[in-house]
């Protein structure tokens, strides 16, 4: 397979489609070679190239995330690369391997959360998701739930509806009136009508529950 002549770069479009399609012909085909030539194509100097190739990694991942949990490691290191696309990539990319290495991608927590207080909205964002997605695995909902307290505490109002609904998956009876406790405190500081809304939909289902 000619992996990076097939990216979309190198077929001269400006889609998607051709990375994706080849992101699902390698899990298809568990072509551990191009996910190789991939990795190493993330130093390269073409910037479309980098982000070709970090997108077809990252729908790799969401499809098969054992095919790039082994590149752990560079995924981590490009979380303070000069480009953006490469850093909240590879957010994803880490994202998608919790359900695989959820003990790796936990002890690099700091460094994760690091990144996500530096990086863009969706690097924030998928930093949320790896946190939630621990902490729907036993043995480390106790230790991760304060960090997600602290974002629900700090987030801006355009992102606290969207982390309250993805928290509702791990609230139990033991964690439940903090979570409200927080919500409630939100509240006010909510001017959006809408956003506002979806928080108390929140709030009403657990009160309810």
């Amino acid at each position: 397979m000619n992996v990076i002549g097939r990216l979309a770069f190198s077929l001269g479009r400006r889609d998607e489609a051709p990375n994706i399609q080849l992101a699902n012909e390698i899990s298809e085909t568990e072509n551990a070679d191009a996910v190789k030539v991939l990795t190493e194509n993330l130093s390269q100097k073409n910037k479309a190239i980098q982000s070709d190739c970090i997108k077809v990694l990252y729908e790799l991942g969401r499809l098969n995330p054992d095919m790039i949990s082994d590149y752990f490691p560079l995924f981590l290191s490009l979380l303070t690369h000069k480009n953006n696309r490469l850093q909240w990539g590879s957010m994803i990319a880490l994202d998608s391997m919790v359900s695989v290495i959820p003990n790796k991608i936990f002890e690099k927590l700091p460094q994760i959360l690091d990144a996500a207080e530096k990086g863009s909205a969706i690097t924030r964002d998928y930093a949320v998701n790896i946190m939630v997605n621990l902490a729907q695995l036993s043995g480390h909902l106790e230790n991760v739930f304060p960090l997600l307290m602290e974002v629900l505490e700090m987030s801006p109002t355009n992102q606290l509806p969207r982390y309250a609904e993805k928290m509702l998956t791990f609230i139990n009876s033991e964690n439940k009136a903090e979570f409200l406790a927080v919500l409630n405190s939100r509240l006010e500081d909510m001017e959006a009508e809408t956003k506002r809304k979806r928080v108390e939909k929140v709030i009403r289902k657990l009160s309810n529950s």
